[in-house]
């Protein structure tokens, strides 16, 4: 099912809230918001957003191990030795 999306200023989208609501939800509609001319935000159904949330954290998972394997193959690092105070 291919995503409908649409524009409309923030003034638009607080009259209409309760119908982009539903067209997000039901018709997985997105709206991007408006300000000014500037793109501020996106409406968009729970179904997508909890996706989205999803593979974003997949994302930064990662990057953080592609981050530790950097370390890990860094052979500049300088080991520290372990030492106990107590």
């Amino acid at each position: 099912m291919e995503a409908l999306e649409r524009t409309i200023s923030s003034s638009e989208a607080r009259d209409a809230l309760p119908d982009l609501l539903a067209r997000a939800a039901y018709a997985h509609e997105r709206t991007v918001i408006n300000r000014r001319g500037k793109p501020m935000g996106v409406l968009i159904g729970i179904e997508e957003y909890r996706l989205f949330a999803r593979l974003l954290e997949e994302h930064e998972d990662r990057m953080d191990v592609g981050t530790a394997l950097d370390v890990l193959a860094d052979e500049d690092d300088e080991v520290v030795a372990f030492e106990r105070s107590t």
